[in-house]
């Protein structure tokens, strides 16, 4: 199934682009989106052996930590499907294909405090202070909540992606290509419009508690500062 629908596509195209950047802008007014990004926890059941520990995640249970984009729709346009539950989610952002895609291009990926702030990557500010960092902070929130969603809606239909669904019960590579499935039925219903599940919300909105501390470079700095001063 993983191979024969390809449906998971970062956009490329410009025409592409500007409809997910408008979309996004219909949220909240914040311009120039190409995707919203997070991680989100997928249990597995219990193993034994050296790697072990590296599966435990930081709510204490065997998981993969599966790193996301999507669009505006919900719609997933990249996905990292590989690393045990206790790998951070910065580091599985940089070492995926995304900073690569995102060199280069007219546009950024919203992401939480977990991810270090990059030129093509705006985070939410710590400690706003004036109007307008608070109404970059807001917007921010509530446009990059769309990927919050597009994860609440995929386990309300793939109850076994959740923690209440119990774990899903094969060995790691197995799991990944199971989850990779899932994420690929959950992108053909949003294009076939079935209905979103009533219990979308059953994703848990706080992902991290831990907070990127990297130094940001100046760069991508001035670019949130530039940003910023439009709200």
């Amino acid at each position: 199934m993983c191979d024969r629908i390809q449906n998971i596509k970062f956009p490329r195209e410009e025409e592409e682009q500007r409809k997910i950047k408008q979309r996004f802008f219909e949220i909240s007014s914040f311009p120039n989106v190409l995707g919203a990004i997070d991680g989100t926890l997928i249990p597995i059941q219990g193993m034994s052996g050296d790697d072990e520990p590296n599966y435990v995640c930081r709510k204490q249970y065997h998981a993969i930590n599966v790193q996301a984009i999507c669009d505006a729709e919900l719609k997933f346009t990249n996905t990292v499907v590989k690393w045990p539950g206790a790998t951070h989610d910065a580091f599985i952002l940089a070492n995926s294909n995304i900073p690569t895609i995102m060199e280069g291009q007219n546009g950024w990926l919203l992401g939480d405090s977990g991810y270090g702030l990059k030129k093509w990557l705006m985070t939410p500010l710590l400690n706003p202070n004036s109007q307008k960092e608070i109404a970059y902070n807001k917007s921010h929130c509530k446009t990059r909540n769309t990927v919050e969603r597009a994860f609440g809606v995929l386990k309300a239909r793939f109850r076994c992606l959740h923690k209440t669904g119990g774990s899903l019960q094969f060995n790691p590579p197995k799991c990944c290509k199971l989850i990779g499935a899932c994420f690929r039925l959950h992108n053909k219903a949003c294009s076939d419009g079935l209905p979103v599940p009533v219990d979308e919300d059953i994703q848990e909105l706080a992902h991290h508690n831990i907070i990127n501390d990297d130094q940001p470079n100046n760069e991508a700095n001035a670019i949130r500062r530039r940003l910023i001063q439009r709200f």
